[in-house]
């Protein structure tokens, strides 16, 4: 069995590899910290040396990263799965399955907001089924505050809005 910082390393890429979206720092830390795993600050260093390894990337989104295996970070993976005690895939396979839908929604619809050249902002909506993305839209506005109210209302208006979208577009 894999020990500390290794072991967790391992937990992070086994995550990242059952499910087929990111997942963000926040969701990584909580499922580790909440089973006291280990804590926040050692969750912290075995990210950073997934990234320094070259075995995860990460995606910066305003204030939140996204994490994804690489195709190194995959065959390591490989090499040690064994080194992970069975209760802890146990636990991990069990966590996915409750929270799966719940993570992929506050992974898959992502905004975002830039200034633009004339003041104002433009704010970047992203649907995402996967790695495959559904819809890409920019929205101009021209307040911050209006750039982060999108922001947050995104996830909670994404699907109904596709929907809508799609439906708009293929209904004659």
């Amino acid at each position: 069995m894999a020990e500390g910082l290794t072991l967790y390393k391992l937990i992070i890429l086994y995550l990242l590899r059952k499910v087929n979206f990111p997942l963000s720092n926040t969701q990584i830390t909580d499922f580790m910290t909440e089973r006291d795993y280990t804590d926040y600050f050692h969750v912290q260093e075995a990210v950073n040396d997934l990234l320094d390894a070259r075995l995860i990337t990460a995606e910066k989104i305003r204030n939140m990263s996204q994490y994804t295996a690489t195709m190194d970070g995959e065959k390591t993976l490989e090499y040690f799965t064994s080194e992970i005690p069975y209760g802890i895939k146990k636990d991990i396979d069990a966590y996915l399955r409750d929270k799966a839908f719940d993570l992929r929604n506050e992974s898959c619809m992502i905004a975002d907001y830039s200034l633009t050249d004339d003041g104002g902002y433009a704010v970047h909506c992203r649907v995402n089924e996967g790695r495959e993305i559904l819809i890409d839209l920019t929205i101009n506005v021209t307040t911050e505050e209006e750039a982060e109210k999108v922001c947050s209302r995104w996830p909670s208006k994404a699907q109904d809005l596709y929907m809508t979208i799609m439906t708009r577009l293929f209904t004659d």
